[in-house]
């Protein structure tokens, strides 16, 4: 009887033992993404920067946002890469000091009107590469202080369930609100952008006369594009900074459409083989261009105009053999330069780099090796620079020297018996007194 009870007191124990799905504390890591402590919050990464509270849930595969559990003071919320498909009524109606949410590469389908409803000091809303074909105008009442909204790469329906949302975006005080986002319904307007589509196209069913564009007809009005979209081939991230990595996507050429407030661009291991001028103008914030392990074959005069700000270029383990005069001369802030694993070439050509860099003694560079011609690999391009005159032995040197200035003493002779000699007349003096 005894085992028997002793049993059941293990079994009743064990079932109601509490559930530990959502700690209250966790571990403490050192040394996190600022270098203060950070604190696990229910499955997600608690930190501070610059005196706000952070609260990562990233790729954390959530499929809901907990009611309660979380800090109810996180200033930004990071919740891209999640399963999130519909936000409901009042889902972060908690987090009152909430200045960003980022809810990008998600599957969110549908968003009700008052999802974001307490949220009143929220500035940044990140919505891209999602499902979404709708949102009403009336998800954004809530937020009088939004100032960066991302749309883009969401299949739009541009119908009349979308003719508020696109009246709103179109107010001229809005001009950061939606940029980049398209219609990919109907045909007529597939690649037709918010800001721009005329609202009036959006509901032909109320019976407005539009008068139709010369030469559109029924025909798709998209523009054949040779270059890829940023906004869509590439993912975009606000926080910490912001950075539109574009790496290992097979890209050919730099994409187009760069947003303006991107401060970091991640192009790495692609297949850009060549720079062409003003490829990064529009992105005039830019501080670090990562453009490693591309092939990159050639960089033209002007491909880095308009990168007044940049810090950090990234040109390793590519196929430059040198840098064409006037590359880097838009470039003047720049303080890291990475070159290593390129075919340098060592020759005439690799001097105008040299020199560029003895004029910016500032910027730190490193990988900058003679590949060819043989006699040269290994060096440093710096030390054959210095031994470009090597050729010309020290003893020829003086010797040359000497015969100048036997020249131009036999020359200097010449010319002073060439001069005239002035007549040497001794000169007479008269003195004369005066009474």
């Amino acid at each position: 009887m005894r085992p028997v009870a002793i049993l059941l007191v293990v079994l009743v124990c064990g079932s109601v033992e509490p559930r530990r799905a959502w700690p209250r504390g966790g571990r403490v890591h050192r040394g996190g993404r600022t270098g203060a402590a950070t604190r696990s919050v229910p499955r997600c990464t608690q930190y501070l920067e610059a005196g706000e509270k952070y609260l990562d849930c990233q790729d954390l595969r959530l499929t809901a946002v907990p009611p309660v559990g979380w800090p109810e003071d996180t200033v930004h919320l990071l919740l891209a890469r999640n399963r999130l498909r519909v936000l409901r009524h009042n889902t972060f109606a908690q987090f009152k000091l909430l200045k960003s949410l980022d809810l990008q590469q998600n599957k969110l389908v549908r968003i009700d009107g008052d999802a974001f409803a307490g949220l009143g000091q929220l500035t940044t809303l990140l919505l891209q590469h999602n499902g979404l074909r709708f949102l009403s105008e009336e998800a954004l009442i809530p937020l009088p202080r939004l100032a960066y909204l991302r749309l883009y790469d969401n299949p739009w329906d541009c119908g009349c369930r979308l003719d508020s949302l696109v009246r709103t975006l179109q107010v001229p005080s809005n001009r950061h609100l939606g940029n980049y986002a398209k219609c990919s319904e109907p045909p007529a307007l597939r690649g037709r952008k918010l800001k721009k589509v005329r609202p009036e196209l959006l509901c032909p069913e109320l019976g407005e006369r539009v008068p139709q564009e010369p030469g559109t007809g029924s025909r798709d009005p998209t523009p054949p594009r040779t270059k890829p979209d940023a906004t869509h081939t590439c993912h975009t991230y606000m926080f910490p900074k912001p950075l539109l990595d574009c790496g290992n996507r097979d890209l050919k050429n730099v994409p187009v459409d760069i947003p303006p407030d991107i401060v970091q661009v991640d192009l790495s291991r692609n297949n850009i083989k060549r720079l062409r001028a003003k490829e990064f103008v529009a992105a005039r914030d830019l501080k670090s261009l990562n453009l490693s392990t591309n092939g990159l074959e050639a960089i033209e005069t002007a491909a880095f105009a308009g990168l007044l700000y940049l810090r950090e270029l990234d040109l390793s383990n590519n196929s430059l053999r040198y840098i064409q005069y006037g590359v880097l001369e838009d470039l003047y802030f720049v303080r890291r330069l990475a070159l290593g694993g390129n075919p340098w070439v060592c020759d005439y050509n690799i001097h105008y780099l040299v020199y560029w860099l003895k004029l910016h003694p500032g910027v730190q560079h490193s990988g900058l090796e003679c590949r060819s011609p043989d006699k040269f690999a290994g060096w440093t391009v710096q030390d054959y620079v210095k031994t470009y005159n090597g050729d010309c032995p020290e003893d020829n040197l003086l010797d040359q020297d000497n015969y100048g200035q036997e020249i131009r003493a036999e020359t200097e002779e010449e010319e002073v018996k060439l001069l005239p000699v002035p007549l040497r007349v001794p000169k007479k003096f008269e003195v004369i007194r005066l009474n």
